[in-house]
């Protein structure tokens, strides 16, 4: 059971990476190009980085046999309790804590995680075996 369990977080990181870099790629495009708040930013690109997560987790790491229909509104609870926590921690941390937008987006990212691997595992995509 453990083995599996960190078979799975490290499956989990590994989507995760290529998730938050579709993420980060729009967040710094439209913070530094677009000049557009951080807060928003890190919103926009967390959707986009969400989209990429759903398709890669369902298929490498949680091996789910749950159809698309009872897993993407599982999916959505999760994201969007993380995309408040996102939207939340970046502005906290942008606007009140005067932190540099990325040095926040790592921070939130981490928090954020905890979140999204625990709900995924344990409610969206619950092992098919």
């Amino acid at each position: 059971m453990l083995k599996r369990l960190a078979r799975q977080f490290a499956a989990f990181a590994g989507v995760g990476a290529v998730a938050t870099a579709a993420h980060y790629a729009v967040l710094a495009l439209l913070v530094e190009a677009a000049s557009l708040r951080a807060s928003l930013a890190a919103l926009i690109g967390f959707t986009v980085g969400g989209v990429v997560s759903y398709v890669l987790n369902r298929r490498f790491t949680f091996d789910s046999a749950r159809s698309h229909a009872a897993a993407v509104p599982r999916f959505a609870v999760v994201a969007g309790v993380a995309f408040v926590l996102t939207g939340l921690l970046m502005e906290v941390l942008t606007t009140r804590a005067g932190l540099h937008w990325l040095v926040a987006q790592v921070i939130t990212t981490g928090i954020v995680l905890v979140w999204t691997f625990l709900g995924n595992r344990f409610w969206t995509f619950r092992d098919a075996a």
